[in-house]
């Protein structure tokens, strides 16, 4: 979402919304006649939701287009945010009228959808936060010295992953692509995201299965490898922005000053990647080195409010794996799905906006201590080349996967050397299958590609 376009739909908004009434709140929208406050849940370390929490509340965009509704409604609106680890405390709040708006993940908001019909509360996806088409957004890893090499390995062992995420339905489709049954196969260990990694750390988990930004943190700090890069399944994963349908109802103006918000943040994001990292690490307590591998201008998500075809269709497919492990009945995502009031945020401009995909592919990016911007480059071997060039200046390197375009840190990925090319891969097992098909190729160290790299 552009800004321009943001702000001509904000002019158009305000001219022709009729205001409403402090009174004619739901229940977490609460007020007193003359103050209302709106509650908002998110996920503070979910980073792929940060325009529709961290980054937003920092901002404090939403209080701003608040402020302004308010000096022509003449009524005060506050904004209360909660933060919580997973997607489905928020729907519990929702669903008990505590929560008007909130963010999650995909499988997360199929469970949000569920159990609002369920209890009649019923809930609507109206915007997306963060996407990766492939489903590079969700990592299987083990602990650095783990004798675990591929999926096929996990039989027989203890997996850790929080039931019902989107991690989760990676972890279920890539078993069942790998002829293992995940019920049968595995021993699944249902934990919170940080549970998770200290069992894998304690040695109590062999595996781990997450969303971001847990893969990348613990990669970062050393405590763990990926051995399943979860864009090898090729199907979209993302998270989005889902409301109380009576909120919505009720206050449908408050909540496209939510969207156009939300897009404005969005827009920043795009505009000053760095300072965006920075914050949501400040904010949240990860390292910004993390938050750029998803959030940055080549990062693994692509931030876009609009509600893409090819996500609902992705929604669509999650519906049968949550199903088989009885965690919704049918869920009718056309009806959950409800684009009504971001297209009236981007007026005339969200067809384009939609039909527009993820940026073009680039070679990775170098971000040097001391630095507020990155450098660019159109191939690993120039970011190889560059980092070499400035040894003990380098915060952080990063490339795309040669097979899934899947952005990693530079130093933890697996380098395959063959002549003078030099490709990195994510996991062991896809840098393997490389080798195997190209004679004279092998698996080198970090230091060797960097040594490569530098006299190529």
């Amino acid at each position: 979402m552009r800004r321009t376009a943001i702000r001509a739909a904000a002019l158009l908004t305000a001219a022709t919304l009729v205001p409403l009434t402090a009174g004619c709140g739901g229940e977490a929208s609460a007020g007193d006649g003359d103050t209302v406050t709106v509650t908002v849940g998110y996920q503070s370390r979910t980073i792929n939701t940060v325009t529709a929490g961290t980054l937003l509340r920092s901002l404090g965009y939403f209080e701003e287009e608040l402020r302004a509704r308010g000096e022509r409604d003449g009524v005060t609106y506050k904004v209360k945010w909660q933060d919580y680890a997973t997607g489905a405390p928020i729907t519990a709040q929702m669903t008990a009228g505590k929560i008007d708006i909130g963010s999650m993940g995909d499988f997360p908001l199929l469970i949000n959808a569920a159990r609002g019909k369920q209890l009649n509360r019923p809930t609507r996806l109206v915007s997306v936060t963060g996407y990766n088409l492939r489903g590079g957004l969700n990592t299987v890893v083990t602990a650095p010295g783990s004798d675990l090499d591929s999926l096929e390995d996990l039989r027989g062992k203890k997996v850790s992953t929080s039931v019902g995420s989107a991690a989760d339905g990676t972890l279920v489709r890539a078993l069942q692509r790998a002829g293992i049954d995940p019920e049968k196969d595995i021993r699944k260990l249902n934990q919170q995201p940080a549970v998770g990694a200290s069992a894998l750390q304690a040695g109590s988990a062999d595996a781990l299965s997450q969303f971001v930004a847990w893969p990348g943190l613990l990669a970062f700090q050393g405590r763990a490898k990926a051995l399943y890069d979860g864009a090898e399944l090729n199907l979209p994963t993302f998270h989005g922005v889902t409301v109380r349908e009576e909120f919505a109802k009720r206050r449908p103006a408050v909540l496209e000053d939510f969207l156009r918000a939300q897009g404005r943040a969005t827009d920043y994001l795009h505009e000053h990647p760095v300072a965006s990292s920075e914050s949501v690490a400040k904010a949240t307590g990860l390292p910004a080195e993390v938050v750029h591998l998803y959030n940055g201008a080549q990062g693994i998500a692509t931030f876009d409010t609009t509600v893409k075809p090819a996500l609902v269709a992705a929604l669509k497919k999650d519906v049968p794996v949550l199903r088989s492990a009885k965690l919704v009945g049918d869920v009718d995502v056309d009806a959950f799905v409800d684009e009504q009031y971001v297209k009236r945020v981007y007026g005339s401009a969200y067809a384009k906006a939609q039909a527009a995909g993820p940026p073009a592919a680039r070679g990775g990016e170098v971000w040097l201590k001391g630095k507020d911007t990155t450098s660019a480059f159109a191939t690993p071997t120039e970011v190889l080349r560059y980092a070499a060039a400035h040894p003990g200046q380098v915060r952080a390197a990063y490339v795309p996967d040669a097979s899934t375009g899947t952005l990693w840190f530079a130093d933890r990925a697996v380098w395959v050397s063959e002549g003078a090319a030099l490709r990195p891969y994510v996991t062991a097992s896809a840098a393997r299958a490389d080798v195997a098909t190209h004679p004279g190729a092998r698996i080198v160290p970090y230091a060797t590609a960097l040594d490569r790299a530098r006299v190529s």
